[in-house]
């Protein structure tokens, strides 16, 4: 979760907040779709990596329809 108030996030902490690898995270930084300042090292903004987590939409469950009825 986003910490309200947290201004910085380290590329480490960012990755723990996506639930997603440190390479893959990095992948994000470096394509361009996570914005990031160089402050010593790279750090990711709270804001945005909330625009970013935000700017996901929900995958949608799709469930195959069969032609039987209920069993």
């Amino acid at each position: 979760m986003v910490e309200p108030y947290k201004p910085l996030y380290t590329v480490r902490e960012a990755s723990r907040v996506l639930m997603m690898s440190i390479s893959d995270t990095y992948a994000l930084i470096n394509s361009g779709e996570l914005p990031y300042l160089l402050l010593g090292s790279k750090k990711i903004r709270g804001s945005d990596l909330e625009r970013f987590i935000e700017s996901y939409k929900p995958e949608e469950i799709n469930h195959e329809k069969t032609t039987e009825g209920p069993r």
